[in-house]
């Protein structure tokens, strides 16, 4: 066991001293020592309750004859987080939580890890530190929050968000707004749309490194409980085979888990995670693969902000297994990926229907014959930018118009907010990417305003930083380079004409080449916004967001 060099021999009695201090007996020291990652915190809603799904993890752990030892793993709150500094702190705290589960796990030598993550970026901050120690390692979700109910109206964060910009354009009163903010968000668990939190609990299931329905059994019930233990138990099993995250997170693994990504619609914010996460594994993901994928899936569901339903009607109709059995009607999946059970994903699925048909189509009865996620490219975007199609009206799919731009996400929702922006605008936002941001904040702010404004029809919006997965409307995020690294979003002037087609997969500045030139010759670039503290160091390290925003 890995943990032997920790507490077997004479050379290791002070630390089984240090164990016997803390209480531990000398048959639990024995045993294989488990670390239970858990986020739980009193800050965000995803993670209220998780100290409930510690418990029963923990309780696995040990009736499958293992000791587990808890500790914790920080988490933010994107909601909370949005609209002001902290919001550059969300992305880049993926890799705060990657380290610290690296440098907790490799200091006390554990011999497995159950991860408890919910919320956007604690998931694939533990999938990546799992890939990167590749020790046996399970992840159990908390599980996602209901729906919220006000009268015969369904909200969720989404919703209340948008409000904000109904309530500013005067559709709606103060007290309106207020009597939907306390009925959005009714319970503990990720917000109960398919944004980035639900979409990324969803993807570790398919990746194999959840157990099936970890994306969608709902929070704070006997069945996330009963998860959880199995979660613990399942730990014991990969220990005792060897079977470790490496050997599940293969390229096929990926594959799947693309598919089932444009076959839901997930948030776009998976195009960023699921590279990171992939090359901690050794495994590379570029957006020829995310655009190769999407054009032969098809849309099967459509989840808020795309769509009416919620993450327990997808759970109600079968879930992810389910999803995922009825792409294999046109052999979509790869059936021999392993999991963390030591079965297949084929094995796991093939007895699992379709309970509803309005919640997850037919594959012979989809959405669109293609993903719910578009890759892009042009001149403005030669490494690529990503939009959440599915989410896309259909009046703005293919679109042209003149620029807006604003060096920052502040100076843009101060326009739409005062009224500044016309129909037919393209709001381009730039300085906001990993390093511009830095921490590439999420724009949902001024995209929810333009959708609460009635303007999604009407009005565009381009940034080289990213989108909450609550976003709707043409908003065109991930734009490769970023203007702080060089990329031609930084030349952009008012007026400029941008031309989106996003069923063609094109985003094109028309501007002369011989203009541009003159523009390059001219451009400065900017001072970083932030040049103290752990933002600093993380700007200087940080890559563009088609590689996946990694650390180099």
């Amino acid at each position: 066991m890995r943990s032997d060099s920790v507490k077997k021999g004479v050379k290791a009695a002070p630390a089984r001293a240090l164990m016997y201090g803390m209480g531990y007996t000398k048959e639990e020291i024995d045993k294989p020592l488990i670390g239970i990652v858990n986020s739980q915190n009193e800050v965000v809603a995803g993670h209220m309750h998780l100290d409930e799904i510690a418990k029963a993890a923990k309780l696995g752990v040990a009736m499958a004859g293992g000791t587990p030892m808890e500790f914790p793993s920080i988490a933010v709150c994107d909601g909370i987080a949005m609209g002001h500094i902290g919001m550059k702190y969300s992305l880049a705290s993926r890799e705060l939580i990657a380290d610290s589960i690296e440098a907790m796990a490799m200091a006390h030598g554990f011999d497995g890890l159950v991860l408890i993550p919910n919320c956007d970026k604690i998931v694939p901050g533990m999938l990546m530190a799992a890939a990167r120690l590749n020790i046996p390692a399970v992840v159990v979700s908390g599980g996602p929050m209901r729906a919220g109910k006000l009268k015969n109206k369904t909200l969720d964060f989404s919703t209340c968000i948008e409000m904000v910009g109904t309530c500013s354009d005067g559709k709606a009163t103060e007290e309106e707004l207020e009597e939907e903010t306390k009925r959005s968000c009714p319970g503990c668990g990720s917000c109960s749309g398919l944004f980035t939190a639900n979409s990324m609990n969803c993807l570790t299931e398919v990746l194999g490194m959840g157990l099936p329905l970890n994306g969608s059994a709902l929070a704070q019930t006997g069945e996330r409980n009963q998860l959880a233990k199995y979660a613990g138990m399942y730990v014991m099993d990969c220990v005792k085979n060897n079977r470790r995250p490496r050997d599940i997170m293969t390229l096929k693994a990926f594959e799947n888990a693309i598919t089932v990504d444009m076959a839901m619609a997930g948030s776009t914010n998976t195009v960023l995670h699921l590279p990171a996460i992939a090359h901690e594994a050794g495994v590379e993901l570029n957006l020829d693969l995310f655009d190769e994928i999407s054009r032969r899936t098809p849309c099967l569901t459509k989840l808020s902000p795309s769509g009416k339903h919620h993450m327990e009607d997808l759970h109600m109709a079968g879930g992810i297994p389910s999803l995922m059995n009825e792409l294999c009607k046109k052999d979509l999946i790869n059936k021999d990926c392993m999991t963390i059970t030591g079965k297949t994903i084929g094995q796991t699925i093939k007895d699992c229907k379709v309970e509803d048909h309005e919640v997850i189509r037919s594959v012979d009865n989809p959405y669109s014959n293609k993903g719910g996620i578009a890759i892009l490219r042009g001149n403005i975007a030669v490494d690529g930018c990503v939009v959440k199609e599915s989410a896309v009206a259909k009046e703005m799919l293919v679109h042209e118009g003149p620029a807006r731009v604003f060096n920052s996400e502040e100076e843009a929702v101060d326009a739409i907010f005062g009224d500044k922006i016309n129909k037919g605008d393209v709001v381009v936002i730039r300085y906001e990417g990993p390093k511009g941001g830095p921490g590439m904040r999420e724009m949902l702010s001024p995209t929810s305003a333009i959708a609460g404004m009635g303007l999604d029809k009407d009005v565009a919006l381009i940034t080289d930083g990213r989108f909450s997965g609550a976003t709707r409307g043409a908003a065109i995020g991930h734009v490769s380079p970023e203007a702080m690294e060089g990329g031609l979003i930084g030349l952009v002037e008012e007026g400029d004409t941008l031309f989106i087609d996003i069923p063609n997969k094109k985003l094109e500045l028309k501007v002369s080449q011989d203009e541009l030139e003159k523009r390059r010759q001219k451009y400065v670039t900017p001072e970083p916004k932030i040049k103290t503290g752990y933002l600093s160091r993380y700007a200087k390290l940080v890559t563009s967001a088609n590689t996946g925003a990694v650390l180099k």
